[in-house]
């Protein structure tokens, strides 16, 4: 990114997202260890955007915390019925004081994970204990981050 001042002002460094840059790391490296679908599909896309904000959000993998208490935070923090959503929101919201080059990537990633639909099998209209029929059981137009976080969580479980 470039500076923000071009006036002269400015201290005249680069402003580099690497808070950002390292957590999309991070979230792909899970993603790949799992080896739970190909880089190339929008999946992919949605379950590395919701890890990399959750890793974001939660202060980043630094900070002297042992790796696998992150994991366990992060484990927490993408579990099914856990407020995910809702608590992207409010840290965005929090972090917005205090921009910064990282920020505008973080609001970007979450606006593509929640204006982009995703269709999926609606395993609300599976009868219980019954399989889907990928092909052609009923499907559901579904906002991305609801595909992305159990693929990123299960992700960081198969880690």
């Amino acid at each position: 990114m470039r500076p923000e001042s071009t006036d002269g002002t400015g201290s005249g460094e680069l402003l580099v997202p690497m808070d950002w840059m390292y957590a999309e790391y991070i979230a792909d490296e899970l993603l790949r260890t799992g080896d739970l679908m190909p880089p190339t599909t929008i999946e992919y896309q949605a379950g590395r955007d919701a890890l990399a904000l959750t890793v974001f959000l939660s202060d980043g993998a630094a900070g002297g915390v042992r790796m696998v208490t992150r994991l366990n935070e992060w484990l927490s923090l993408t579990a099914y019925d856990s407020g995910w959503r809702e608590w992207v929101c409010g840290r965005l919201d929090r972090l917005a004081a205090g921009g910064g080059p990282d920020l505008p990537l973080a609001r970007a990633a979450w606006k593509w994970l929640e204006d982009t639909e995703l269709l999926a099998a609606d395993l609300d209209a599976v009868a219980p204990g019954a399989v889907p029929d990928e092909a052609e059981g009923p499907h559901v137009w579904t906002p991305a981050w609801q595909l992305g976080l159990p693929l990123g969580h299960l992700a960081i479980h198969l880690f």
